[in-house]
């Protein structure tokens, strides 16, 4: 039995090469005039994917059209299906072809040599990339099913070189690193001159060894047994010989001797590549392997519109399987919206694996007071996300702090700390009608003043419920943030374990190391005058910070207002400052029967504009000998003059 043939010239290519693609298809049935061919690139109009074609031929840049074997060219319509936001291209045949004759779909420019006028091939790698043709010899939008065309995307030129480590280590204690040597898409490649070196170097190793390294067919090595025998902040540096390029590492913070490590990941956002959703395992791999990341957490949205029950089990099989102690850490999450401001829009994530997706429309679900009632801390917790956007806002009224240990601070649409004219360099801001504006009454620190004690983590980017239309409406988004854990280990239950004691801090995207101590207690913690009299007196605050650029302010905040900047003008810093300030003097009320109290965090910004906040840390006043008796009148978040 004759077969039709499919082939795609070239069968290879780089990620976002500029060309003319062929897609040539020899039939084995005769073709009638009218025969309506229909041409799909499988696009989903992402900046990534494979460029969209234009149809108009009269033009020389990047069009698509059809050639038959006797020459005679046709030019395509464009279609767009209601499930794809990107069009496919209709051609309806003029004469018959013969079975065993050939016709030629091209993509690019009808001009030879002329390539820089061609067409733009997707910009991340794939194995037999599919494009679609798909037949209806009647003419009458009976398409069949697709004949398939495929091409290789391999990784481009070698463009940079990453390297991930850990963030903190002890001194003579061994670790590994993972070099990926990428393009200038970020894939992998192995794609440089023959004779390329790249020399790895960082100061202290024993007798100022440099290594040689080759770039190697994976694209990526693992170098094992590093180690630093003196204390400091270290950089690993990469310079590739040949042209002088010259790459660093984050920064690595080396101890004498300490029992934690410095965790980082996600636990809520997607990637710009690949949709969680739509390729749950494609997602965990990027995370991984593309991002380095130590652990990764689902946030799918509850609505059965936008992840079926289907979808929720193939999401649970995946964060069980890929979940593997001190490499990559999941957990399974998902998104809850409430109707109300006092709930908003809740992360969950389950501490265990192939739990049950929690749908809003069913009654025993639809309000958090009832998934409060009918969980335990041992199985669930909740972030507040986004509580400073109106319309998704939460107002922390009825702040659970048994489940919601931490806050999410920051995510790729903005910051929720404070408002721009308090002083939010990355505030929730829209210039379109229907986007997101700020509702002051949801900010971290209206929160924090009133006594509620989360710690802080940070989001990433996301476009799925709530998110979906702020593209559209001009909502002003920055680049997807990052949480770091500080943990005895990298598991499932000591990370868990970490977040609940608020062990964490968030960043703007960048691996910037953060500590934060007041009276030797580190951040997350809650101090109190009974235990430390002299903190009625003052509080030494130390800290460091080990940047990824230059630190342009540490600012230390208490109680929502700073009261000491540090402008250090360089990466690395240690710093001590000591207030002063009788404590019964600044304490804030609580709402409740609690302690006055103070708060305190940092805030740090670099030069080039990425920042974190440090989870806070809180004080009680109780009983001191230190203090007077009687102590000022208090009302809520206000002492009484």
């Amino acid at each position: 039995m004759r077969r039709s043939i499919s082939i795609c010239e070239p069968t290879l290519t780089y990620a976002g090469e500029v060309s003319t693609w062929k897609f040539s298809y020899t039939t084995a049935n005769l073709l009638p005039k009218g025969t309506r061919l229909k041409f799909d690139l499988l696009s989903k109009d992402k900046e990534m994917d494979w460029e969209i074609p234009q149809t108009n031929t009269k033009e020389k840049n990047n069009i698509i059209w059809l050639e038959l074997s006797n020459g005679k060219t046709l030019s395509a319509q464009e279609a767009k299906p209601q499930n794809n936001a990107t069009p496919s291209f209709l051609f309806t045949l003029t004469s018959e072809i013969k079975a065993g004759e050939t016709f030629t779909i091209y993509i690019g420019s009808p001009d030879k040599g002329k390539n820089e006028r061609g067409n733009r091939a997707q910009t991340n790698v794939q194995r037999r990339r599919p494009f679609h043709l798909y037949i209806d010899p009647k003419g009458k939008g009976d398409f069949r099913d697709p004949e398939i065309f495929t091409i290789d995307i391999r990784g481009n030129k070698l463009d940079k070189i990453k390297v991930f480590t850990p963030s903190i280590v002890s001194k003579n204690r061994r670790f590994d690193v993972v070099v990926r040597f990428e393009d200038a898409f970020g894939n992998l490649t192995n794609n440089a001159p023959d004779n390329t070196l790249i020399e790895l170097s960082y100061e202290y190793l024993k007798e100022n060894f440099k290594w040689k390294l080759f770039v190697p067919e994976t694209g990526f090595i693992n170098l094992p047994n590093l180690y630093f025998n003196e204390q400091g902040v270290y950089r690993i540096q990469l310079k590739n010989l040949q042209n002088g390029d010259i790459f660093f590492s984050a920064p690595i913070k080396c101890f004498f001797d300490y029992d934690k490590s410095l965790y980082w990941g996600l636990l809520h956002g997607e990637a710009d590549r690949v949709h969680a959703n739509e390729n749950i395992e494609a997602s965990l791999r990027h995370f991984r392997d593309e991002k380095g990341l130590n652990f990764f957490a689902s946030s799918a949205f509850e609505s059965i519109e936008e992840t079926s029950n289907e979808t929720w089990k193939l999401i649970s099989t995946h964060i069980a399987e890929f979940n593997e102690d001190n490499r990559f850490t999941t957990f399974l999450g998902f998104q809850w919206f409430g109707s109300e401001p006092e709930e908003g829009l809740r992360h969950f994530i389950y501490l265990k694996d192939n739990k049950p997706i929690l749908r809003k429309k069913e009654t025993k679900y639809n309000a958090l007071k009832k998934i409060y009632k009918s969980h335990t801390p041992k199985e669930l917790f909740a972030t507040p996300c986004l509580t400073m956007a109106k319309g998704a806002e939460t107002n922390f009224l009825d702040f659970t702090s048994e489940f919601e240990k931490v806050v999410e601070i920051y995510n790729a649409w903005g910051s929720s700390e404070c408002t721009a004219q308090k002083g939010n360099p990355r505030p929730i801001k829209s210039k379109g009608k229907n986007g997101f504006k700020e509702f002051e009454n949801g900010s971290i620190r209206h929160a924090l003043n009133n006594n509620c004690r989360f710690g802080f983590i940070a989001g990433g980017l996301d476009h799925r419920g709530n998110y979906k239309s702020l593209s559209s409406n001009n909502q002003e988004e920055y680049s997807p943030g990052l949480t770091a854990i500080i943990a005895i280990e990298q598991t499932r239950d000591t990370l868990a374990n970490a977040l609940f004691s608020r062990s964490c801090y968030a960043t703007t995207g960048e691996r910037i190391i953060v500590g934060f101590a007041i009276a030797g207690i580190s951040m997350g913690n809650e101090l109190n005058t009974k235990t430390k009299p002299g903190l009625a007196l003052n509080r030494h605050i130390t800290g460091y910070i080990a940047g990824t650029s230059p630190i342009q302010t540490i600012e230390i905040i208490r109680n929502g207002e700073v009261i000491h900047t540090i402008q250090p003008n360089q990466e690395t810093v240690d710093f001590a400052f000591d207030d002063s300030e009788l404590l019964s003097k600044i304490t804030l009320s609580s709402p409740d029967e609690r302690a006055p109290f103070a708060y305190y965090y940092l805030r740090i910004t670099q030069k080039d504009d990425h920042m974190a906040w440090s989870s806070p840390i809180w004080i009680d006043l109780t009983d001191s000998p230190l203090e007077t008796p009687s102590l000022p009148l208090m009302k809520k978040g206000k002492k009484i003059k």
